[in-house]
C-alpha cells in the first residue's frame, strides 16, 4: 500500500488497497460545508515509527469538535494518546503512554494495547479442548497472561478502513496463525475504534476461526483522568455494577467460585474512592497487591449496558464504561514502580493509572462453570465496549 499523505476530514475520498481516508477539500468547499460538518469527526494519518525489521508503523488521529481526540497506532492497536476536556474545557491526555515508538517495543505493562488471544490469565499456561491439551507461552509466574509475551499487543495490525464523518472510524485487522503463542486455529480478527461526537470512544471486536479455539479480547489503556500523571488514582470515585467478584489464588488464578462483594473492600455498587479500602487487611487485596480482580457484572442477560464509572474530582472528568461482556477487571496500577518514563521526562509512579478491562472471566477455558470463551468454526465472536467521557 502506498503511503498516503496525512489528511483531515473534508470532501475528497482517497481509496488505496481497501483503505479509505477522508481528506481536506479546498477552502471554499470547507466553508460551504461548515454547518453540515460541525459535529463531524476528522481523521489524520501519519507515520509513527519503524520496527527493527524496517516495517513502517502508522498512526491515526481521530478528533471531534468537542475537544476529544484519540491517537491509535497499528503496532499493537495501541492507544498512544487520548485527550478529553476537563470541567474548564481544557483538553488533556488521560491515558498513560510514551513519547516514542521504541519505548512501546520494550517490555511494558500493556499500555494502551489491544489484548489477545486471551485477555487476563490462563492457569498453568494450558487448557484442553475436546481432549487435546494446548500449552501456552508462560509469561506471568506459572501462568499465561494477555495472550503471551508476543500477543496481539506486539503485532502489527493492518488498517482496512479509516474515515471521518458523523463518527470517526478506524478498523484494524490481524490474522493470528494456528498455534501462535500456543493457541489453535487461524483466527481472523477485526477491531473497530469509533470516536463519536458526544465524546464516546467505542471499541468493537469481531473474530472467526478455522479450528476450535478460545478467544477473549479486550483493551488495556491505563487511565488517569486528572491529566496529571504525577497524581495517583486513589481519590478517583469508582462505581462497578456488580454484586459478585471472581476471587483468585496466590498466583491470581480464579478459585472457581464467585464471592459476594457485600461487606468487603470490593463493594463498588455505590460510588467509592479507590483509596478508601485498598490498604485494609484482606487476603484478596494482599494477593493482588491492591485491586487486580474481575468483577461479575450484573444484568448479563441484557447485553450492552452500563458496567462501571470513574469520577476524578479535581478535573471533574467522568468516564462511563458500557459493555456486553460478563466481567470487568479493575487494575489499579499496583506494579507501576517509577521505572517507566512519562511523556514529559518524569516517571509513572505506583498507582498513577487504572485499567477497566471488559472481558470474560480469567481462566475460563479451565473453569467449567464460567461463561464459555470457546469459538467454533462457522461462528463469529462479537463484543463491544464503549468509554463515554463527560464532566461534572
Amino acid at each position: 500500500m502506498n503511503l498516503l499523505r496525512s489528511c483531515v476530514l473534508g470532501l475528497a475520498v482517497i481509496t488505496t488497497a481497501g483503505l479509505s481516508v477522508q481528506c481536506k477539500g479546498d477552502k471554499k468547499e470547507n466553508q460551504e460545508q461548515s454547518v453540515v460538518q460541525k459535529d463531524s469527526v476528522s481523521i489524520e494519518k501519519s507515520e509513527y515509527g519503524t520496527t527493527a525489521k524496517g516495517e513502517k508503523i502508522e498512526s491515526y488521529k481521530l478528533k471531534n469538535q468537542k475537544g476529544m481526540e484519540v491517537d491509535i497506532m497499528t503496532y499493537g492497536g495501541i492507544i498512544t494518546s487520548l485527550k478529553v476536556p476537563n470541567k474548564a474545557g481544557v483538553s488533556e491526555d488521560v491515558v498513560l503512554g510514551f513519547n516514542n515508538f521504541e519505548q512501546y517495543t520494550k517490555d511494558n505493562p500493556f499500555f494502551g494495547a489491544l489484548i489477545g488471544r486471551y485477555g487476563n490469565r490462563i492457569g498453568k499456561a494450558k487448557f484442553s479442548l475436546d481432549g487435546v491439551e494446548y500449552k501456552l507461552a508462560v509469561n506471568d509466574g506459572p501462568n499465561s497472561l494477555h495472550g503471551g509475551p508476543m500477543g496481539f499487543h506486539k503485532v502489527i495490525w493492518t488498517a482496512v478502513e479509516a474515515k471521518g464523518g458523523a463518527d470517526g472510524v478506524l478498523k484494524l485487522k490481524y490474522v493470528s496463525k494456528d498455534m501462535e503463542e500456543g493457541f489453535p486455529g487461524n483466527l481472523t480478527v477485526f477491531v473497530t475504534y469509533t470516536l463519536k461526537s458526544d465524546n464516546t470512544l467505542e471499541v468493537a471486536y469481531e473474530a472467526t476461526t478455522d479450528k476450535k479455539t478460545v478467544v477473549n479480547l479486550t483493551q488495556h489503556s491505563y487511565f488517569n483522568l486528572s491529566g496529571d500523571f504525577t497524581r495517583t488514582i486513589l481519590d478517583n470515585i469508582v462505581t462497578i455494577d456488580a454484586d459478585k467478584l471472581v476471587p483468585v489464588d496466590e498466583t491470581l488464578i480464579p478459585t472457581g467460585k464467585l464471592d459476594d462483594v457485600a461487606n468487603t473492600p470490593f463493594d463498588f455498587r455505590t460510588p467509592k474512592a479507590i483509596g478508601k479500602d485498598i490498604e485494609v487487611a484482606n487476603e484478596q487485596l494482599k494477593r493482588g497487591k491492591g485491586y487486580d480482580h474481575c468483577w461479575v457484572l450484573n444484568n448479563q442477560d441484557k447485553g450492552f449496558r452500563f458496567a462501571a464509572s470513574v469520577y476524578e474530582p479535581v478535573s471533574g472528568r467522568v468516564m462511563e464504561v458500557f459493555t456486553d461482556e460478563p466481567g470487568i477487571q479493575l487494575y489499579t496500577g499496583n506494579f507501576l514502580d517509577g521505572t517507566l518514563p512519562t511523556r514529559d521526562g518524569k516517571t509513572y509512579a505506583h498507582r498513577t493509572g487504572l485499567c477497566l478491562e471488559t472481558e470474560h472471566y480469567p481462566d475460563s477455558p479451565n473453569q467449567k462453570d464460567f461463561p464459555s470463551t470457546v469459538l467454533n468454526p462457522g461462528e463469529t465472536y462479537k463484543t463491544k465496549t464503549a468509554f463515554k467521557f463527560s464532566t461534572k
